[in-house]
C-alpha cells in the first residue's frame, strides 16, 4: 500500500463508518470493512509518521488514564426549565409571545443520557467535556473519540462547541446488563446511568465496547451567522452528526402540544430512551434578547413525558425457571399505573442484586418502566420500613421439579435434564451441531414433539416411531423416516459429544474432550480431586459437574446405555510445530473452521477460543476481526491458512480437511 493508497483507504473507512453509525445505512459488508481496516493498521504499523489524526484506528487509546482532568466550557451549559402539562406550556409560551409576537419554536426529542460538550478548532476535535456544574466538567476527550458517531474532524475551520447527549440504545443496554450479570457485576439501573458510567471509564477500551451514540442538540460558543436554530442544526447534521429526524417548527402552544403527543406515540419506537421534548425559540436574535435566569435560558424548556418511575410495595417474590435452567426472581408488586400500563411485576435480575440492594418483601420500592424495557426495581425506600419486612431467601430447590439447584452467586440454575421448564432447550442443545449433530431435529420440531407429549426428556427421542411422527402436522413419510434415521445415527458417537450434549454448566467442547481423555465414558465416577487436577478445570467447573451428576445420575447412565459413546483412542502426535501449542482460529477459511480445528487437535495442539499472552499461534482467514487485532497487540505469531498448511505439509485443498479427525490424521501422518 502506497501513501496515496493509505489516504484513500482512510477516507473510504470514514465514509463506511459515517453511513453505518450516523445514517444507519451501511454501504459495505463487515468483511470488506475489516479487510480494509487491517490494511490500514498494517500500513500505520510500518509507517507511524504517516498516521492521519482522524484515521479510524485512532479512536481507541491503549493506556488507561489515571484520572480525568477538570476543564472549562467555552460558554456555560445550562439546564432547562421543566414543563409537565398543557397549562404550564401555555404559560411559558405566552410569556414569550406577549413581548415578541409571532415566534416559531424548534421542537426536538429530549434524549435521556449524559450531556457532552465537543470543542472543534481548525476542523479538528480538540476537547470533549462532560456537563459538570455547567461551567466546568471533566475532560473525556479520549473516550469521546471512541464514539463512532462523533466526527474526529469537521468541515469548519472556526472554533465552535457542539453539544449533545451521549446515549445507549435500549437493545445494547440490555446486552451490557446481560454481560454484567454473567460476570457477577452489579447491573446498571437504566440506560442513562449506563451511558454516564461508560463515558467516564478510565480505560477507553471499555468505553469503546459500550457502543455509545452522540445525539447533537445545540451549539455553544460560535461565530456563525446563521440566524435560526433550525437552520443551525441542519448545518450541524451536514457536518457528519446524527440527525434525530423527529424535529418540527411549531407556531403556537396548540401546535407544540400536538407535536408533543405525536412524539409520545413514537417514543417506544426510538432506539434510545426519551424523557420528553425540548422546545426552543427558533430565532437566535430573540434568544439573545430573552437571555437567562440564574439557572435556565428563558428561550428553552423541557416538556417532560409523564413519570415512568412510581412508588409501590413489594408483595412477594416468585421464581421463574428459564429454558436454560436459570432461576430468575420476579417481584410481585402492588399494581401501579405507569403511562397507561398497569405494572404488577418487575424483574429482580438475580439474588446477588437482591442482596446488594437489600430488597425485602413488604418494602416500599421505586419501580422503573422505560419504553419496552422490562419494569425493574431501582431503589428501596429503607426509611419507610416498619420492621415487618421479610428477607428474601436464596432458593435451594428448583420450584418446578424440586431438584437441587446449582448456586454460583449471580447464577442459580436447575441442572435437571428432565425438568419441564428446561426440557425443550435441553433437547435442542443435545441435538445441535456441536453436540450429537442430529440432522433435522431443529427448534420447531423439538417444540412440536414436546407439545404433542411425545418427548418429556432427551431419552424419549430414541423411542420415537413412524406412527407417532406421521400423526404430527407437516410430517410425511420421508421426513419422518429421515428423522428416525438421524436419531439412530447418533448412537456410537464420540465420547466428548456425549458429555457436551448433556449441557453441564461451564462444560463445553474443550472441557468435554479433556474429561473423555482422562476418564473415558465413565467421567461421572471421577472424584472432586481427580477432576480438579485436570488442566483448565477450576472449582466452579468441578462443582458444576458433581452437582449435575448428583441430580442426573440415572439419566446419564440411561443415555450412556442408549448411545454407547466411544472413548477416544490415545495416539501420541508426531513431532510438529503445533504439538503442545495453544492455537486460536479466527476468520473465514477455505474449509469449515471445524476441519482446521480437527487438524490442530490431531497435531497435538490445544485450540483455545480467545487470544492471550499464552497463545502460541493465531491461524486466521478473511474477516478475522478482534482476535486478529488482539494478536497484533500482544505480538502473537499470525498464520494464514496457507502458511498453516505449509507448516503441516498439508496440501492447500478442501479435500485434505474433509471427514473426521481420523481422516485428517491419516492425511497428516500416513
Amino acid at each position: 500500500m502506497t501513501r496515496t493508497d493509505y489516504k484513500n483507504a482512510v477516507e473510504l473507512l470514514k465514509k463506511y463508518a459515517y453511513h453505518y453509525y450516523v445514517l444507519d445505512d451501511p454501504i459495505t459488508t463487515d468483511e470488506e470493512y475489516d479487510i480494509l481496516y487491517h490494511q490500514v493498521v498494517a500500513y500505520e504499523s510500518e509507517y507511524p509518521a504517516d498516521i492521519i489524526s482522524d484515521s479510524p484506528t485512532q479512536r481507541v487509546g491503549d493506556v488507561p488514564q489515571d484520572k480525568f482532568d477538570k476543564a472549562q466550557h467555552l460558554s456555560r451549559m445550562w439546564s432547562l426549565e421543566d414543563l409537565f402539562n398543557r397549562e404550564e406550556l401555555e404559560t411559558w409560551v405566552n410569556r414569550i409571545t406577549k413581548v415578541y409576537g409571532d415566534v416559531r419554536f424548534y421542537c426536538e426529542p429530549k434524549f435521556d443520557g449524559a450531556s457532552l460538550n465537543l470543542i472543534y478548532d481548525n476542523g479538528a476535535l480538540v476537547q470533549a467535556i462532560t456537563r459538570g456544574d455547567g461551567v466546568e466538567g471533566e475532560d473525556v476527550t479520549q473516550n469521546a473519540k471512541t464514539i463512532q458517531s462523533i466526527p474526529l474532524s469537521i468541515d469548519y475551520m472556526g472554533r465552535i462547541e457542539i453539544r449533545g447527549e451521549v446515549v445507549i440504545f435500549k437493545e445494547d443496554f440490555e446486552k451490557i446488563n446481560e454481560e454484567r450479570l454473567k460476570s457477577g457485576e452489579s447491573l446498571f439501573a437504566n440506560p442513562r446511568n449506563a451511558a454516564a458510567g461508560s463515558l467516564r471509564q478510565l480505560d477507553t477500551r471499555i468505553t469503546a465496547s459500550r457502543r455509545l451514540v452522540f445525539m447533537p442538540y445545540g451549539i455553544g460558543a460560535n461565530t456563525l451567522e446563521i440566524k435560526n436554530l433550525s437552520q443551525r442544526m441542519e448545518w450541524v447534521y451536514a457536518l457528519g452528526f446524527r440527525n434525530p429526524h423527529m424535529t418540527h417548527l411549531c407556531e403556537s402552544a396548540e401546535d407544540i402540544e400536538r407535536f408533543y403527543h405525536e412524539m409520545r406515540v413514537e417514543r417506544d419506537n426510538f432506539a434510545m430512551l426519551l424523557d420528553g421534548m425540548v422546545i426552543k425559540v427558533d430565532s437566535i436574535a430573540v434568544q439573545d434578547e430573552l437571555g437567562y435566569t440564574v439557572k435556565n435560558p428563558r428561550w428553552a424548556a423541557a416538556y417532560k413525558f409523564p413519570a415512568i418511575e412510581k412508588l409501590t410495595t413489594l408483595r412477594e417474590v416468585i421464581l421463574q425457571v428459564g429454558r436454560s435452567g436459570v432461576v430468575t426472581p420476579v417481584a410481585i408488586v402492588e399494581p401501579v399505573d405507569i403511562e397507561g400500563v398497569t405494572v404488577e411485576r418487575s424483574t429482580l435480575h438475580n439474588f446477588d442484586e437482591i442482596e446488594r440492594k437489600d430488597i425485602r418483601i413488604g418494602d416500599k420500592v421505586i419501580i422503573l418502566r422505560s419504553g419496552d424495557v422490562i419494569p425493574k426495581i431501582v431503589k428501596v425506600i429503607a426509611s419507610e420500613r416498619t420492621g415487618s419486612e421479610q428477607i428474601i431467601p436464596r432458593p435451594a430447590q428448583c420450584p418446578v421439579c424440586g431438584s437441587e439447584l446449582l448456586d454460583e452467586g449471580a447464577l442459580i440454575k436447575c441442572q435437571n435434564m428432565g425438568c419441564e421448564a428446561r426440557v425443550v432447550n435441553s433437547i435442542i442443545y443435545f441435538a445441535s451441531k456441536q453436540c450429537l449433530n442430529i440432522d433435522g431435529l431443529g427448534d420447531k420440531i423439538v417444540e412440536a414433539l414436546h407439545s404433542a407429549g411425545l418427548v418429556h426428556e432427551v431419552s424419549d427421542l430414541f423411542d420415537l416411531n413412524m406412527d407417532q411422527l406421521l400423526s404430527l402436522e407437516g410430517f410425511k413419510e420421508k421426513k419422518s423416516s429421515n428423522l428416525i434415521d438421524a436419531i439412530a445415527a447418533a448412537k456410537g458417537c464420540d465420547c466428548w459429544r456425549f458429555i457436551n450434549a448433556l449441557g453441564i454448566e461451564h462444560i463445553g467442547e474443550v472441557a468435554s474432550k479433556t474429561l473423555c481423555t482422562a476418564f473415558g465414558t465413565a467421567f461421572d465416577t471421577a472424584t472432586h480431586e481427580e477432576i480438579l487436577a485436570l488442566e483448565g478445570f477450576g472449582k466452579e467447573m468441578v462443582e458444576s459437574i458433581l452437582e449435575f451428576v448428583r441430580v442426573n445420575q440415572s439419566k446419564i447412565e440411561n443415555l450412556r446405555n442408549i448411545l454407547q459413546p466411544v472413548a477416544p483412542v490415545k495416539v501420541e502426535a508426531s513431532e510438529n510445530p503445533f504439538k503442545g501449542k495453544s492455537v486460536v482460529i479466527t476468520g473465514s477459511m477455505s474449509v469449515p473452521r471445524d476441519h482446521i480445528k480437527a487438524m490442530l487437535e490431531v497435531l497435538g495442539a490445544k485450540v483455545a477460543s480467545s487470544v492471550s499472552k499464552k497463545t502460541d499461534y493465531v491461524v486466521y482467514g478473511e474477516d478475522a476481526g478482534s482476535k486478529y487485532d488482539k494478536a497484533v497487540e500482544l505480538g502473537v505469531p499470525l498464520l494464514t491458512e496457507s502458511e498453516f498448511r505449509a507448516l503441516t505439509a498439508l496440501p492447500d485443498s478442501t479435500s485434505a480437511a474433509e471427514g473426521t479427525a481420523v481422516k485428517v490424521k491419516n492425511s497428516l501422518f500416513d
